[in-house]
């Protein structure tokens, strides 16, 4: 496009298609390689959804049993890897670690600079152990606690509430949290995958294009709402005080993190679901008084503002219920979208072009140096 031709500027690319995915969809609802994510999230495991992602169909029974055991078989990193977190100020935020751990795992991964179709398969399936075990290893660092291993025997969920917590999950709580990694596994192009895509189409490799798109998931904008839910709600206190206390945040235009989205704008069917799980353990562990905290926010700002609540409002809750560290919240969210971010980064190398849009200048005009 010659740089005389006049640019229609769309702030943020909204509405701009950008490119062609068979990964997910978001017309109709939200889907993932044809399967309504409602139906992923009541019938399938995480690990089915990480092989569907990755290989573009079903694993059956065999097929399924042996990439669980790949994933669990990429858990052991070498001590080398381990120095250099320990060396870490304990002060470090764990997705801060998280970006330079998967950046450290290109150093003694066989295949870092290999593009193929094979190479990024085999990578892809290490990646999902490895952000696992880094994730819930760096957070007993950071508590002067050692490290737990990976259970082959167990599900990743069951061994990401294991791994950090140190005891035995129940089954209602895995189940719980293997439905929210199903739901935050894939999204289209948001800004964490673009920006893989974009590294990706570079071609520069797997563990590049993921580090990046970890940084872009750091940012508060796309992947730390979780965390603030959590805050928002611990400033509310009771039921009793949550109508007078959104109604005055509302008023002073505070924006309350959990609702809106670039795509959903009557409800995010990723938050319909995980309130359902987010009531189930509220009742377990009787604090049924944060849930009616809310579900009245949710209603006022719906009334008010017309925003829905996004999968980040119940899913801030969900961790709470389930004792987990708030700093892990976002890093949770890192640990299922790699599968989602290496399905498209394959994507994108099995049919690239670089990505480089136009820009419209408004600077000075042309100038004579002096």
């Amino acid at each position: 496009m010659s740089a005389e031709k006049q640019q229609e500027l769309v702030r943020g690319l909204e509405g701009i298609a950008a490119g062609e995915t068979a990964v997910s969809s978001l017309v109709g609802g939200l889907s993932y390689r044809g399967y309504a994510v409602e139906d992923l999230a009541k019938n399938a495991t995480y690990e089915e959804v990480a092989y569907l992602l990755l290989h573009r169909h079903a694993a059956d029974a065999q097929q399924l049993a042996a990439f669980r055991q790949r994933i669990a078989s990429a858990t052991t990193l070498p001590d080398e890897f381990w120095r250099c977190l320990y060396n870490l100020p304990r002060t470090t935020l764990p997705m801060d670690v998280l970006r330079t751990g998967v950046s450290l795992c290109a150093a003694w991964d066989p295949d870092a600079q290999d593009n193929s179709p094979e190479a990024e398969l085999r990578k892809s399936e290490r990646l999902i152990g490895q952000i696992a075990v880094i994730l819930a290893g760096w957070w007993r660092i950071s508590q002067e606690e050692a490290p737990l291993d990976y259970d082959p025997a167990q599900s990743l969920a069951a061994n990401l509430l294991r791994m950090i917590r140190g005891d035995e999950p129940e089954e209602h709580e895995t189940r719980a949290l293997d439905v929210s990694l199903i739901l935050y596994a894939e999204h289209e192009f948001n800004a964490s995958t673009f920006t893989a895509r974009v590294v990706a189409s570079t071609l520069s490799d797997l563990h590049s294009a993921i580090t990046a798109a970890i940084g872009a998931l750091k940012g508060p904008l796309h992947g730390g709402a979780n965390e603030r839910v959590l805050e928002v709600l611990q400033e509310v206190g009771s039921p009793e005080r949550a109508e007078s206390w959104i109604r005055t945040a509302l008023a002073q235009k505070r924006k309350i993190m959990g609702f809106g989205h670039r795509v959903y704008k009557l409800e995010d069917p990723r938050a319909t679901l995980l309130k359902t799980y987010c009531v189930d353990l509220a009742q377990r562990v009787k604090q049924l008084g944060m849930e009616e905290m809310a579900d009245t926010l949710e209603r006022i700002i719906r009334d008010e503002k017309k925003l829905p609540a996004n999968v980040d409002w119940p899913s801030g809750r969900l961790y709470h219920y389930m004792r987990l560290p708030v700093p892990l919240y976002t890093p949770l969210f890192v640990a299922a979208r790699v599968a989602g971010w290496a399905a498209h980064v394959m994507e994108q190398h099995a049919d690239n072009r670089i990505i480089r849009p136009a820009a419209i200048y408004t600077g000075p005009a042309l100038r004579e140096w002096k």
